[in-house]
C-alpha cells in the first residue's frame, strides 16, 4: 500500500475523532433502562437520537401491558423523559418511526400521539412488524434537534 494512502486514511480518522468525541450517552432514571447493548439516547452535535421505546414501567423496568392506548402513552412518556434529560421537548422531535404489531390499532394510538404533538407534528413513519421486544403492542424512536 503507497505511503499516500496509508497518510491519507491516518489524517482521516484522526479527523474523524473529535466528531466521535462530541457524542455524549443521555440516560435517565426516569426511563427505561436499555434491555440490551444500547443507550437510551446519543447526543451527536445538536441532533437527539432516541432508541426505540416500549411499554416499559421506569420504576419497575417491567413492561406495562394493556390496550394500544395506554402502551402509546407509556412510550411518549418514557421518550419524554429522555428527551427532558437532554433538556428538550416533545417539540424538538423531528422525526419519528413507530412500529406496531398490529396496524388494525393504528387509529387509537394515532388518537393517543396525537395528544404529545398539537402542533407542528414530525415527519412520521408507521409500519406494522412481525413482532416487538416483550411482545408489547408499539415501539416508537425518535430523533430530535435542539
Amino acid at each position: 500500500m503507497p505511503i499516500r494512502t496509508i497518510l491519507a486514511a491516518t489524517l482521516a480518522l484522526a479527523l474523524a475523532a473529535p466528531a466521535a468525541a462530541q457524542n455524549r450517552v443521555i440516560s435517565t432514571p426516569n426511563a427505561p433502562v436499555a434491555i440490551g447493548p444500547y443507550s437510551q439516547a446519543i447526543m451527536a452535535g445538536n441532533t437527539l437520537y432516541l432508541a426505540g421505546q416500549i411499554a416499559i414501567d421506569p420504576v419497575t423496568n417491567q413492561v406495562r401491558s394493556g390496550t394500544i392506548e395506554e402502551e402509546t402513552k407509556l412510550v411518549l412518556d418514557n421518550l419524554k423523559a429522555v428527551l427532558e434529560a437532554a433538556g428538550m421537548t416533545m417539540a424538538n422531535i423531528v422525526s419519528t418511526t413507530v412500529f406496531m404489531a398490529d396496524l388494525n390499532e393504528f387509529p387509537r394510538m394515532n388518537a393517543v400521539y396525537a395528544t404529545y404533538f398539537p402542533q407542528n407534528p414530525p415527519a412520521r413513519a408507521t409500519v406494522q412488524v412481525a413482532r416487538l421486544p416483550r411482545d408489547v403492542k408499539v415501539e416508537i424512536a425518535a430523533i430530535a434537534v435542539r
